[in-house]
């Protein structure tokens, strides 16, 4: 028997499937939940690199055990007569079917129905911001405003860099600048930090980043200058 198929034989390729789809599902569903609790980035950093270190112990379990009758035995300890590994095969099909229907249900409705709200609430909120005004800025800081004077005075947005080369080819090259500086700000305790979607959505816009500031809910604007 060849090893591939000594592998379909224990239901460790199916393992390797159901663990990876479930791990995705579970990075979303936790991406959604865990900013409405204000809890901190690291916690999400935390459960991807916890996901990832299981991912191997789980195919090493299900090489070395199987499911029987008389509960969890060493695989070499089971006769072939007796081995539920096909009946688990096709329960663990079933269950992978209704994962990746879970997955493809949870990728429709973020797409087309929380991706356009999301962006529908940041339209409204730089609209509003622009309405109200704001006054000039120097040197990238924001003034003092009333919206900034109610915001964390410990908080910051860096904005996506603006492409500077003569060519106007290195777009790619200032947005990963922008997105270190603002994952390493992210790292400051204590620093609230505007996240990368809502401050990469000003990027080529002309606003000010008095507004921008406002926008955003930070006292400070980190930004580059033509």
């Amino acid at each position: 028997m060849s090893f591939l198929a000594e592998l379909r034989r224990r239901n460790v390729i199916r393992i390797a499937a159901l663990y990876m789809v479930g791990a995705w599902l579970a990075m979303q569903v936790a991406a959604t939940l865990l900013p409405i609790f204000d809890t901190p980035g690291w916690v999400l950093k935390a459960l991807v690199v916890l996901l990832a270190i299981g991912f191997v112990p789980a195919l090493v379990f299900a090489w070395v055990f199987e499911l029987t009758p008389d509960g969890i035995k060493r695989e070499g300890e089971v006769a072939p007569v007796g081995s539920l590994a096909p009946r688990t095969a096709r329960r663990m099909d079933r269950l992978l079917l209704v994962a990746l229907l879970l997955a493809l249900g949870y990728f429709a409705v973020d797409k087309f129905v929380l991706a356009p709200g999301r962006e529908a609430s940041t339209t409204s909120l730089a609209n509003a911001s622009l309405e109200t005004a704001a006054a000039p800025t120097v040197g990238g800081a924001v003034p003092e405003t009333p919206a900034a004077a109610t915001s964390d005075a410990k908080s910051i947005a860096v904005l996506a860099f603006a492409d500077l080369s003569q060519a106007q080819d290195q777009a790619y090259f200032s947005d990963g600048v922008a997105e270190e500086i603002l994952n390493a700000l992210a790292k400051i305790d204590d620093l609230k930090v505007a996240g990368r979607t809502s401050s990469f959505y000003f990027k080529g816009r002309n606003e000010s980043l008095a507004a921008i500031g406002s926008t955003l809910g930070v006292a400070h604007v980190a930004a580059s200058r033509q």
